[in-house]
């Protein structure tokens, strides 16, 4: 089979094409086919050897998220069958309830071997069935991006139809909050630099944009169009550097979910308690909270959005194109 490793993740530039033996599941274990895999800005620090937990291993599959068909499984497997259509966990060992630190360190493409491979073996608890009208290219987008938005939106005080959720860009977590938000019928406001992809996210269900390089204090123009209210939820995927200007753009007592290390910065936690936010982190999400939303997804027949589908032979255009952040959605690896 071909694989995809970093020998020393030393750059973009150090991905390398190797071919190994196809391996065998064990007692418990899956072993699948790989159809497509799909990036994070995760990836990109961990291609340059920087991730934000732990040290890269040597010889790393990358990449966390990906899906394919079950081709063979190992005795006692009862949970799939070969056949199945299944996308990878995140973290292997969250199945449900609180995250502990053994589950971060169960994380795939990171602590652990990623799915950048033709073939890949799953413990069969670390696996969930795709929703039947999801291509697998699309699957492949789910485990990080949509599982992180749904966890924003549903995995502490439940987003409401009526509340107001302000989204920052149009990365692949930003687009799925807008999707589940315009689902579930609340209204969004998101934030570009780009008026070109701001109006694609109107298309996606936003009610309005906000160029924050034309209103470089855009939480004054949040304020506005929410008759200064401020909104009910942001999805904060800048870090430091945006969060205070998303604090001042919620409502009193409304959330921030704090998700994105794109920026970096201190701040100050007077204005949290004055307006008595809930400021909650959010690491992906457990098995349970992806079947829950792939319920939601089968319901409303909700696709994810792909920006750009890459050819296994050209990962490392995959990367480069992440890097640029031209993209609205996400970014796909086609692997056979």
């Amino acid at each position: 089979m071909r694989v995809y490793r970093f020998p020393k993740a030393a750059g973009i530039e150090t991905l390398a094409l190797f071919e190994e033996p196809t391996p065998t599941p064990a007692r418990g274990q899956i072993l699948v086919r790989m159809r497509a895999a799909s990036l994070n800005y995760r990836d990109l620090n961990v291609a340059a050897g920087k991730p934000a937990r732990g040290s890269i291993p040597e010889n790393l599959i990358p990449l966390s998220d990906g899906a394919g068909e079950v081709v063979a499984v190992g005795p006692d497997v009862t949970r799939v069958a070969v056949g199945d259509r299944i996308a990878g966990l995140f973290m292997q060992t969250w199945l449900g309830g609180a995250l502990e630190p053994e589950h971060v360190a169960s994380s795939r493409g990171g602590a652990i071997d990623g799915v950048l491979a033709e073939y890949v073996l799953f413990d069969q608890d670390g696996v969930v069935k795709l929703p039947d009208h999801l291509s697998y290219a699309e699957g492949a987008t789910l485990p990080c991006a949509a599982l992180t938005a749904w966890n924003a939106l549903y995995g502490g005080r439940p987003l409401q139809p009526g509340e107001t959720v302000l989204v920052l860009g149009t990365g692949g977590v930003s687009i799925f909050a807008l999707q589940f938000a315009h689902a579930a019928g609340a209204r969004v406001i998101a934030t570009s630099s780009s008026d070109e992809k701001l109006a694609r996210a109107r298309e996606l269900g936003a009610t309005e944009g906000v160029n924050y390089r034309t209103h470089p204090e855009w939480d004054t123009q949040v304020l506005a169009l929410t008759g200064g209210r401020g909104v009910d939820h942001v999805v904060e995927v800048g870090g430091a550097g945006t969060l205070s200007r998303s604090i001042e753009a919620t409502r009193h007592g409304g959330q921030v979910h704090l998700i994105g290390v794109l920026t970096g910065g201190e701040i100050n936690p007077t204005p949290i308690l004055r307006r008595t936010l809930m400021v909650r982190g959010i690491y992906v999400g457990s098995r349970e909270m992806f079947m829950a939303m792939n319920r939601a997804l089968s319901l409303h027949e909700l696709r994810p959005v792909i920006d750009r589908v890459f050819p296994f032979a050209d990962a490392r255009a995959a990367y480069d194109h992440m890097k640029s952040r031209a993209h609205v959605g996400k970014i796909v690896i086609e692997i056979g």
